[in-house]
């Protein structure tokens, strides 16, 4: 299955998240897809090599998702075999003071992605037009110009965020950053299986809060919110994916092949050397063989 094209949304049609699956069609072979996801670990290692000997282009990966998506355990797994060296995750929580003092997308632009370098977002700037269209009373406190209270909030604000979010990513597509945003597309009831598991499990207790619930109150308005965002933000160059998440091995093997196939398509390769270079390397190793 082309698992790049038939998750894809590049903005040729709006899509409606209730029509999109969140669980595989049929039933998967666990040991089968982990060997898959294992051989796309290690080809994710080499092109990462790659990538950092070449030093000229750089990786974006950003995850969205419902609370019990699985960011988390994707991150883990996914780049499992990477080269810590050239790979960093940023968390993005609930901004400091500093950074209210600044635009929404300050703190993004600071981390993004070094040439050479993947960089993951667990969770990212779409918070901006995520959580606060479901809660935006969080804008009435950030001093915004022209907004002291929710009632000045209009629907107009997101409608420019959406535009400085593809402007920001078309900006940073131009200076050789490759942006991949996958969207882990939960249902409300697999939702309410990982939290209970979570309750009845006493090791993954600590991944459990009280605000997790109050949020799955508002699960429509995130998804309405979700759905104007990805609508609003997939292009040709940076697509939004939506994954099933029901399944997190199967939601992990598509992942891992997408960002490998849109890596093939960066034609990585190592530095290759001039024959000044060469000829100077190979004098080094003559006076190395002499120390014999």
């Amino acid at each position: 299955m082309n698992f790049e094209k038939n998750f894809r949304v590049d903005g040729k049609e709006k899509i409606k998240l209730r029509n999109l699956r969140t669980a595989p069609d049929e039933a998967v072979d666990k040991d089968k897809i982990k060997e898959e996801i294992e051989k796309d670990v290690e080809k994710l290692k080499e092109n990462q090599e790659m990538l950092y000997a070449q030093d000229k282009r750089g990786v974006l990966i950003l995850f969205q998702a419902m609370d019990a998506a699985g960011k988390d355990s994707m991150i883990e797994h996914i780049m499992s075999g990477v080269n810590p060296q050239g790979v960093s995750v940023a968390s993005f929580k609930t901004p400091t003071s500093l950074e209210l003092d600044h635009d929404y997308l300050w703190r993004i632009h600071a981390l993004a992605p070094r040439r050479g370098d993947i960089k993951i977002f667990n969770r990212s700037h779409y918070e901006d037009v995520l959580i606060t269209y479901v809660h935006p009373e969080i804008l009435a406190n950030e001093h915004l110009p022209g907004i002291d209270s929710v009632e000045d909030i209009k629907k107009s604000l997101y409608t420019r965020r959406y535009k400085h979010i593809r402007n920001f990513e078309e900006y940073l597509a131009d200076e050789g950053i490759v942006i991949l945003k996958f969207f882990l597309h939960l249902s409300k009831d697999e939702q309410r299986n990982r939290f209970i598991r979570r309750i009845e499990i006493p090791e993954k207790n600590w991944k459990f809060s009280e605000a997790d619930v109050k949020e799955r109150a508002y699960w429509d308005k995130y998804q309405e919110a979700y759905e104007r965002a990805i609508n609003a933000t997939a292009t040709k160059t940076n697509p939004w994916y939506v994954i099933p998440a029901d399944d997190k091995w199967y939601s992990r093997l598509i992942v891992s092949e997408i960002i490998n196939k849109r890596i093939d398509k960066m034609k990585l390769s190592y530095p290759k050397v001039d024959e000044s270079r060469r000829q100077e390397l190979q004098n080094i190793l003559k006076r190395l063989e002499d120390e014999e």
